[in-house]
């Protein structure tokens, strides 16, 4: 028997009936809640064993292993379906073929706060961010050999671009609604005792810093002070570049945060200084005293 499927995130997605309809509205069959993806976004309409998709008039239309689509485009398996910033992949799954064999890799849970469900993998809902505690979960079939990354990484990999468009844009809201999930895996992470590689540190707090500037305010700001303390690390030279271009308004109250970021840094016993840390810790220190400024 053959069986048509999307893998979307951390799930495989069986296409059922003769029309399934993806998109950011709660009424498609497949829901994906990206600021980019239009509320009834594309059709996959599934005829004689065949998977056609097409687009609904969509605003960024959809992409089939890179290329805009026009009119309907026959779907082979493992084509790359893209949506707004989102990547789904078709599957045709002969069941019993050898080195298919069905097993369970991953969860699905329901929100219950909003009742859609999402992958029990991650921490809270990714449609209205409610945390995953108390949802139930529901078993699902995937297939062997699929890898499965860590959460942190594919969270970022799909809301980072949302959220820079977001930014770039200055749609303050989307942005923040987006960023907030991003922050609560990093969260999770810091808690759970994990220390985040520099490169990721440097992705959060740009995003924090041009979230604080597009809202005009320091609670992101603080936030991603706080991420860095608690890894024991300086920021790098594009964070404390971005943290100089603050104006007065944001970064006169942001001088005590500062002052204990330096000083944890300089408490923590380690060897020999290297000269990048020495520069970047001069100029944290020119940040805060330009606070007085």
């Amino acid at each position: 028997m053959t069986r048509l499927r999307l893998r979307f995130l951390l799930q495989e997605l069986d296409l059922t009936g003769t029309e399934v309809i993806l998109g950011r509205s709660p009424d498609c069959q497949i829901t994906i809640d990206d600021p980019l993806v239009s509320r009834r976004h594309a059709r996959i309409v599934i005829e004689n064993g065949e998977a056609r998709v097409s687009d609904l008039g969509s605003r960024n239309g959809v992409r089939v292993n890179g290329s805009l689509i026009r009119g309907e485009a026959v779907l082979k398996h493992n084509d790359r379906v893209r949506l707004g910033t989102q990547d789904l992949v078709f599957l045709v799954v002969e069941e019993g073929a050898t080195g298919h064999l069905a097993r369970s890799t991953g969860y699905m849970m329901h929100c219950a706060s909003c009742a859609r469900p999402f992958p029990g993998e991650v921490s809270v809902c990714p449609h209205c961010g409610a945390p995953a505690e108390g949802t139930a979960p529901n078993g699902y079939d995937t297939i062997t050999g699929i890898v499965v990354e860590p959460q942190t990484s594919w969270t970022f990999r799909l809301l980072g671009e949302v959220i820079d468009r977001a930014l770039s844009t200055r749609r303050a809201a989307d942005a923040e609604r987006m960023f907030q999930r991003a922050a609560q895996e990093i969260n999770d992470r810091v808690r759970g005792g994990t220390r985040l590689e520099a490169k990721l540190l440097t992705t959060v707090a740009m995003y924090a810093l041009r979230l604080s500037k597009l809202l005009g305010e320091t609670r992101w700001a603080v936030w991603m002070i706080d991420v860095y303390e608690q890894n024991k690390a300086l920021p790098s030279a594009e964070v404390l570049e971005e943290l100089e271009s603050l104006d007065g308004a944001l970064k006169q109250p942001l001088r005590d945060r500062l002052t204990q970021m330096l000083a944890t840094w300089n408490a923590q016993p380690r060897g020999t200084t290297s000269d990048d840390e020495a520069a970047r810790e001069a100029r944290l220190a020119r940040v805060i005293a330009g606070t007085s400024a």
